[in-house]
């Protein structure tokens, strides 16, 4: 446990620390705590929020974005640096690094026994990349959270993949892509829709924990804003469908949308033919389900007095 500086409103203190991945390499993390705590003082058991990281995001810098909300909030966070299959900061939901997300509570309590985690209130948090981990890590380990936020987060990554080209930089993130899953969606289509929140969705919806989602706030430059936004909140209306006494919450400038059936596949449930026509071949899967996101003060202020009524 290394301590760091306290961030620039005095009010938290961050501290480092190391953890070893799921394939044995040493990675970094930033853990966020209220000032006023330390192996000297130690804290009543806190929420804690694992908050994975956006795309090509280190961990130190995810962690700034919280500023004081912690001291806020008396709640404890933990920014993993994360690994991928191959990349560090293109992880892209890859299971091993699922595995290690859902690791975090117990990797903090063996490095800084000090700092108590309350096991009822353990949240994930993240946008982009880390919202696309975050519904990744509620439908995997449905158990874990008791709520997740996920904004404006990638939720079928087998159409995202298409969708890079349209955006700056676009045919860079594709070769990251390709070279992190170990293809193109045609040549590892199972492991694009295994990195997909869309194949998890019935498994979000079922889980145990609040989950409040949310699209794009702000038009970008690029057409993949507008299409991310209405994949969250036609994803969000999915998620409702199966659980409807489960508390969800849409958050986002727009209302859920019709869900579609399409054409490429997006939830691996057996054998299928994926245009919905019989004969034009066998392959794994079928209907457009998606899941997303909102911004993290709107919600975590009030995340220290939340309870998890349900369980």
């Amino acid at each position: 446990m290394i301590p760091t500086d306290d961030t620039a409103s005095g009010t938290v203190r961050q501290f480092g620390l190391r953890y070893r991945a799921h394939n044995g390499l040493p990675r970094p993390a930033v853990v966020l705590a209220p000032a006023e705590y330390g192996p000297d003082n130690r804290p009543p058991p806190l929420p804690l929020v694992i908050s994975p990281h956006g795309r090509g995001i280190r961990a130190i810098t995810n962690a700034q974005w919280w500023r004081d909300l912690p001291a806020r909030g008396g709640f404890a966070v933990i920014c993993p640096a994360g690994m991928g299959r191959r990349l560090p900061l293109h992880s892209w939901g890859w299971r091993g690094q699922i595995a290690d997300l859902a690791r975090m509570p117990s990797i903090l309590q063996a490095t800084m026994p000090w700092l108590r985690v309350d096991g009822r209130r353990i949240y994930a948090v993240g946008g982009s990349m880390g919202g696309q981990e975050t519904l990744l890590l509620v439908g995997q380990y449905p158990q874990l959270l008791a709520g997740a936020v996920a904004f404006d987060s990638v939720t079928n990554f087998y159409t995202r993949y298409r969708d890079f080209a349209l955006i700056r930089n676009g045919r860079r993130l594709q070769a990251l892509a390709r070279l992190e899953v170990g293809g193109t969606p045609s040549d590892k289509t199972r492991e694009y829709v295994l990195r997909s929140p869309t194949h998890w969705v019935r498994e979000v919806a079922g889980a145990g924990c609040r989950c409040s989602c949310g699209g794009a706030t702000q038009t970008r430059s690029s057409s993949a804003s507008s299409a991310s936004r209405d994949i969250s909140m036609r994803s969000f209306a999915v998620c409702d469908r199966p659980r409807p006494s489960r508390r969800y919450e849409a958050l986002g400038p727009t209302r859920p949308k019709p869900i579609r059936t399409c054409n490429y596949p997006v939830r691996l449930s057996g054998w299928a033919c994926s245009s919905g026509r019989s004969g034009s071949g066998r392959t794994q899967i079928a209907q457009l389900r998606t899941t997303s996101s909102r911004s993290r003060e709107a919600w975590l202020p009030r995340m220290s007095q939340a309870r998890t009524r349900s369980r």
